[in-house]
């Protein structure tokens, strides 16, 4: 029986836990203690960070693991590439994980390779003189920690007056001594899921995204197909590709973001992994396969073929989130049994303690719908939406 180990055991872990299990891989969990709904489903569980790659490599090496893998946060990348590399598995490397988990290399390396992107600038977290470090950008400007995740650490700010509260939200989502201030382009946001095997981009599907507006834009669900028009699909095509290839990523799942703007793609930033708030399920649903299986099958370092011309199913999600602070007092799902409705997922039970939302991991569920056309998936999907109610209290 082959061993994958899957880094992370949160929400978004469990549907790889869930297909190694249907596919008769022995699956390894390794995380951070917490009530987290992947160890109950792991065949094995390690209690350790998933940043402490040097304790991570141990484990995996008295394991004899054949793959590592996670899904939907990018904290565990490094990781994934240090082992990757140490183990001569199948993977993304140790220098493109750095690249892909650090936005000012990420930023660098686009800029090295002609890869069209915001115009940045780094700024040390103790610099006292950062309204004339950034003189040269134009307003209104992202303040970014460069090292986190699920929006955490990435604030809008329309005027100098705005700097001391976005660089405290930084410095509360950072582990490192500096991040990075960019232009905001003002324009359309999109994203595009791809995969990378052995050298070769196999697909790129671009999605439309739902946002919620916090500090900054915070996807809360995606749709597909994305209408674009063709010469704007080719250029995000190129950019994409052009933005992985300057990373040095291969082996991997890709989550892109993008911002169009005068018929031009802009890449924002780009993960080595799989894409939170359904995106996998998006990818399952629009091409007919089960990507998280593709996934695992490529971290295994099994021949993985991707048949993307033959499906393509118009679908769209939505995350469920609490307006406030609180606990589940009940929750209710009074849809009827109906084709078109792919999931309703509720992420906790009655008597947890949910947060009112502000980023992706404030999460409490999600429903994804499909439809023969876009239109049909998304009404669907609000009607389904109508029909699930969670009481906080």
């Amino acid at each position: 029986m082959k061993k994958i180990m899957i880094l992370g055991a949160g929400i978004y872990q469990v549907p790889l836990i869930k297909t190694a299990k249907r596919l008769g891989i022995y699956s390894i969990v390794v995380s951070i203690p917490g009530n987290y709904p992947g160890f109950e489903l792991a065949d094995k569980i390690y209690y350790e960070n998933t940043t402490d790659y040097d304790k991570i490599l141990e484990i995996a090496g008295k394991e004899q693991i054949d793959g590592i893998v996670t899904a939907g946060t990018d904290v565990a990348v490094i990781t994934i590439g240090k082992v990757c590399d140490e183990l001569k598995l199948c993977g993304l490397s140790f220098e493109a994980a750095k690249v892909a988990a650090n936005k000012l290399l990420m930023k660098s390396k686009y800029e090295e390779h002609g890869v069209r992107t915001a115009k940045f600038r780094e700024i040390p977290l103790d610099a006292a003189d950062v309204a004339e470090r950034v003189a040269e950008l134009s307003f209104p400007l992202i303040f970014k920690s460069v090292d986190s995740s699920g929006s955490r650490g990435i604030v809008k700010v329309d005027s100098k007056a705005d700097f001391d509260a976005a660089i405290q939200n930084v410095r509360e989502n950072t582990r490192s001594d500096y991040y990075i201030v960019e232009e905001f382009i003002e324009g359309e946001e999109f994203g595009a899921q791809a995969f990378v095997y052995r050298g070769e981009v196999t697909f790129i599907l671009p999605h439309g995204d739902y946002v919620f507006k916090g500090d900054t834009g915070v996807p809360i669900g995606h749709f597909a197909p994305y209408e674009l028009e063709s010469s704007v699909i080719e250029d995000a095509r190129q950019q994409l590709t052009a933005a992985i290839h300057a990373m040095g990523l291969d082996n991997c799942a890709i989550n892109a973001d993008f911002i169009l703007k005068d018929g031009k793609t802009y890449v924002l930033e780009i993960g080595g992994r799989s894409g939170a708030t359904c995106l996998a399920e998006l990818v399952s649903i629009y091409y007919g396969f089960d990507y998280y299986e593709k996934i695992l099958r490529c971290a295994l370092g099994e021949d993985t073929v991707f048949d993307c011309n033959s499906h393509a199913v118009p679908n769209a999600s939505m995350l469920l989130m609490s307006e406030k602070d609180g606990v589940i007092e009940e929750q209710t799902d009074r849809n009827p049994k109906h084709p078109d409705i792919y999931d309703i997922q509720f992420d906790h039970k009655p008597g947890d303690s949910v947060h009112k939302f502000h980023v992706g991991p404030h999460r409490i569920g999600h429903v994804i719908t499909k439809g023969d056309t876009l239109k049909q998936a998304v009404d669907t999907l609000h009607e389904a939406l109508k029909n699930v109610e969670i009481k906080v209290r």
